[in-house]
């Protein structure tokens, strides 16, 4: 079968992208509705106009959901109102949390948080969902993992544990759901710079040292992530099962 553009259309096709709001998740919000997807941006705060008009200026179509993904408890049942209006063939697992604390003094409520929002609440969006997909026999998943999947990091322990599930749930779920025509992927963004990432730019030290090792020389934006989801949304990526897709500016080869 020859190769075709149209492999990378999403047209027809319905998104959900958690954490839509702002940085990695707007930007994966507005590539997924440029290659034709229709947006479902869910988030926790009632103030996404800003990814909502660039969705808009592409001509292209969503609905915004306020969920607290912290209250993982709950959050099969809020997800219901979405799930009986829509058939979602694509989830973006983007939203987390990060807390800054050395281990010795790390605090346990913190740590819980995180934990409740970067991998308690994917595996129940990834259940919830996945059920559906696995019922239709296809569907894209695609959790935002980072280079903490793979690496230790220094004073974020909780956000470090998260990440490492979230490489480890992915391809758990990508060995039982390939079958069924559900391909389950990651993406670990290097150094981006967003909200998350404020605090190691505005430290002279640690910065100057993460562009050092950055074979790139700058800190990755949040568009760059926007080619790799759209890759591993579309039909483009129909044997890629289990992957952690790395986009990092080179981080990893050094």
């Amino acid at each position: 079968m020859s190769f075709q553009l149209d492999y990378f259309s999403l047209k027809g096709k319905t998104a959900l992208v958690t954490g839509a709001r702002t940085g990695i998740g707007q930007a994966i919000s507005v590539g997924l509705a440029a290659a034709g997807a229709h947006l479902i941006l869910v988030g926790h705060q009632d103030n996404m106009q800003e990814t909502q008009n660039k969705i808009t200026e592409l001509q292209g179509t969503y609905e915004t959901f306020l969920i607290d993904l912290s209250d993982v408890e709950n959050l099969k049942a809020n997800l219901q109102p979405i799930l009986d209006k829509y058939s979602i063939d694509i989830l973006v697992n983007n939203a987390g949390v990060i807390y800054r604390e050395p281990a010795a003094d790390h605090n346990v409520n913190e740590w819980n948080r995180v934990m409740d929002v970067n991998i308690n609440s994917v595996f129940t969006l990834c259940q919830t969902i996945g059920n559906q997909m696995i019922e239709k026999k296809s569907g894209k998943i695609i959790n935002i993992a980072s280079l903490l999947s793979f690496q230790g990091g220094i004073n974020v322990p909780s956000y470090t544990a998260s990440k490492h599930a979230i490489a480890g749930l992915t391809k758990a779920l990508a060995n039982e759901w390939a079958s069924h025509g559900v391909q389950v992927n990651a993406i670990a963004p290097g150094y981006i710079s967003t909200n998350n990432t404020e605090a190691l730019r505005n430290d002279e030290v640690r910065n100057q040292s993460i562009l050092e090792r950055i074979p790139a020389g700058r800190w990755g934006q949040a568009d760059d992530l926007a080619g790799a989801a759209v890759f591993l949304a579309s039909r483009a990526s129909d044997y890629v099962s289990g992957h952690v897709l790395v986009v990092d500016g080179g981080w990893m080869g050094r």
